[in-house]
């Protein structure tokens, strides 16, 4: 079947923000003014379409990230509305990975937070396109220009206001258009959907001059022919503006910012308008780049593909979930091609066939069945067997792997048990689907103590996984209490020669390696070199070695926690002709792993949190002295009206229960954000109970 909207029409965006600054009230807006729901959703009142899970509704917080689709002005707008909360930072990259476009909302109050900070290196890495909308500005305290400062101040972002507002806090009610340079104003008696334009008020006239002329500063120059009408006096029509604002927010070179305020109605139709005007098609971005698995010579090169349906299929799966009436839904972004309901496609990434049984559109937890999805569309697969978060799709003729992702390492453990024998099994079934869904949950089975070992991004994100075994897949679990994730790694090189030799009544093991241990910085995690010459050891057997080697890394010399930032260089060894095997060679691997570390001078790593507490100025001091209580290292205090903003880097082990501290010394007022930093070498004292603990697990 034809396309129905051609691809210039299309906008895949992504809403984004720290917690509690409005995006999904945001989301429930446009989805109301765009025409898709004839009702909107409140937060506070747990209604909202895009928070549909029972969990989000409960807290009232965005846990999973939600995808709809909506038409504003001719224009197809796809939406995934993302959590705000850092213990669900991982549904912000898995989305920023497949979106062209970024609105990323600020309060106008709380301006740019720790989590703002956190998705706007996100974008930064992806090269997502931007626009900033200044939330709220109706609520006490409110500042256009302050926020928009921090942008290119904390953000070191060039953010270019193409509204500005008029009025403030209670007062404010429309927006000041610099580009046509005309009143928007709202009526408050019609939920927003209807406003009027007039002429700037008399009072706004002066600074609607100075902010269009920054603004023409920042977008002439982006044109020789208009810069040069521009400093010869020359008025820019509206048209070469509009232009010029979306060439350099395509590009990246401005942030185009608008504001409002969502939750009153007021300013959600021009930031329909500006991300239609400055957000970029998938056409207005570079051909995707990816490697094709060349077989002949075993070397991958280089490949582009076009937004085009006329180019081979390809797309990325970016997120699986349990669905309670198709089974594994598999959220894919198409980038080139077309891809039928049915059709047989290769998932390169593990070079394997897969058929599309069936296709979905997504609105939020609704499905709408179609018979295609094409260059630019976001859909949902039903029938992909294997394919996991992050693998390439594409044409089996065509083969191509694209950029998969990262993600962040868990750092909070917990030991679950099903509460009875018989439902063991279905634990396990249950923990692997939601594996599937969520790269950053982990889990194992400890090999000495039988336990169970879940791991997560945080207490919250722990607890919803556990709630949701009970809501969704029927399992009660009793939890132990949480567990921080240490680490190990080695503060000295060591070197050690080890022989696994055994002799059974036929052919015996052998296996003879030397290997060298040397520390790496923070975040290398294991490398493995072989630097053996001369063909000591024979070239089938190094894979094992390394195998072996990896698998002891998973189980530290001290407490059992899995060693990180070591380098192993396999120096020398011998082989039997006869009794040399892969399994000896993995033992042998293993075996002088351990003792090489023992010897290394191994020491304990405990994970640091960046924590940011924002509470009431006379609370200020016995936050502090909490902090301190906790090992923390304050870096920053800054005063914000009548509050106080305190960055601190602290140890996660002594941060459990610290929300209900604060909330008891703040009666309630106090907030707090907490993100993983890196890990840090463990205090003697920390490390002795760390070790015990674990010797005695």
């Amino acid at each position: 079947m034809p396309r129905t909207k051609d691809i210039s029409e299309v906008r895949n965006i992504g809403i984004m923000a720290h917690i509690d600054a409005g995006k999904t009230t945001t989301t429930e807006r446009v989805l109301y003014y765009t025409g898709v729901s004839h009702r909107i959703g409140n937060v506070d009142e747990g209604n909202t379409q895009m928070d549909w899970m029972e969990q989000e509704q409960e807290r009232g917080i965005t846990i999973t990230s939600a995808a709809t689709t909506c038409e504003w002005r001719d224009h197809q707008v796809n939406i995934i509305d993302t959590p705000g909360h850092v213990d669900f930072t991982v549904e912000v990259e898995r989305s920023l990975r497949v979106l062209d476009g970024g609105v990323v909302v600020f309060c106008a109050v709380g301006g740019v937070q720790p989590q703002s900070e956190t998705v706007w290196r996100q974008a930064t890495r992806y090269r997502v396109p931007r626009i900033a909308f200044v939330n709220k500005m109706d609520r006490t305290g409110a500042d256009f220009w302050r926020v928009v400062g921090q942008i290119r101040g904390r953000l070191r972002a060039r953010a270019v206001p193409i509204q500005i507002p008029i009025g403030r806090e209670s007062a404010f009610r429309g927006v000041i258009d610099l580009v046509e340079m005309r009143a928007l104003v709202w009526d408050k008696d019609v939920l927003g959907s209807e406003y009027t334009v007039r002429d700037i008020p008399a009072d706004y006239q002066d600074q609607a001059k100075k902010a269009r002329e920054e603004m023409l500063d920042a977008v002439a120059e982006l044109d020789d022919a208009v810069l040069e009408r521009y400093l010869a006096g020359e008025d820019i029509a509206a048209s070469d503006v509009r232009r010029l604002v979306r060439q350099g927010a395509v590009t990246n070179q401005i942030v185009p910012v608008v504001c409002g305020t969502a939750f009153k109605n007021k300013g959600v139709q021009p930031l329909l308008d500006a991300i239609v005007d400055c957000l970029p098609s998938p056409a207005d971005l570079p051909a995707v780049r990816g490697v094709e698995p060349y077989k002949s010579n075993g070397h991958p090169f280089e490949v582009e593909r076009d937004p085009s349906d006329d180019h081979p299929f390809c797309g990325i799966a970016f997120k699986l979930m349990n669905d309670p009436f198709v089974g594994q839904l598999t959220f894919v972004r198409v980038y080139s091609g077309v891809l039928e309901a049915g059709s047989a496609v290769l998932n390169a990434s593990q070079d394997r066939k897969e058929r599309a049984t069936r296709l979905v559109r997504i609105h939020a937890n609704k499905r709408e069945e179609v018979k295609e999805l094409r260059a630019g569309d976001i859909g949902g697969v039903v029938g992909l067997k294997s394919t996991v978060t992050g693998d390439t799709l594409c044409d089996i003729g065509h083969p191509i792997v694209l950029e998969s992702m990262k993600f962040p390492e868990p750092v909070v453990d917990i030991a679950l048990e099903a509460e009875t024998k018989d439902q063991t099994e279905k634990l396990f079934q249950s923990m692997r689907r939601l594996a599937l869904e969520d790269p950053t949950f982990r889990y194992k089975v400890h090999e000495e103590t039988g336990q169970t070992i879940v791991s997560g991004m945080g207490e919250l994100h722990l607890e919803i996984l556990v709630d949701r075994l009970l809501r969704e897949f029927k399992v009660p679990v009793r939890v132990g209490r949480p567990q921080v994730a240490y680490r190990e790694t080695v503060t000295r090189s060591a070197e050690t020669e080890t022989r696994f030799v055994k002799q059974t009544g036929g052919h015996g093991q052998y296996a003879h390696v030397v290997i060298r241990i040397d520390p790496l910085p923070r975040g290398s995690g294991i490398v493995f070199e072989d630097a053996t010459v001369g063909g000591v050891i024979p070239r089938q057997f190094i894979p094992s070695i390394e195998k072996g080697v990896r698998e002891a890394a998973q189980a530290g010399v001290l407490a059992r926690f899995p060693f990180v930032d070591v380098k192993v260089t396999l120096t020398y060894g011998s082989y039997h002709e006869v009794d040399s095997s892969d399994m000896a060679f993995k033992v042998a691997g293993s075996m002088a792993f351990k003792d090489a570390t023992a010897r290394a001078n191994p020491i304990v790593l405990e994970p640091v949190m960046a924590v940011e507490v924002v509470c009431p100025s006379e609370y200020l001091g016995d936050v502090l002295g909490n902090l301190s209580t906790r090992r923390a290292r304050v870096v920053k205090v800054e005063a914000d009206g009548e509050a106080h903003t305190v960055g601190a880097e602290v140890a996660l082990g002594e941060m459990f229960g610290y929300v209900t501290d604060l909330r008891s010394q703040t009666q309630g007022r106090g907030t707090q954000v907490m993100e993983f930093l890196h890990y840090a070498p463990a205090p003697a004292t920390v490390m002795a109970r760390v070790i015990s603990e674990g010797r005695s697990a």
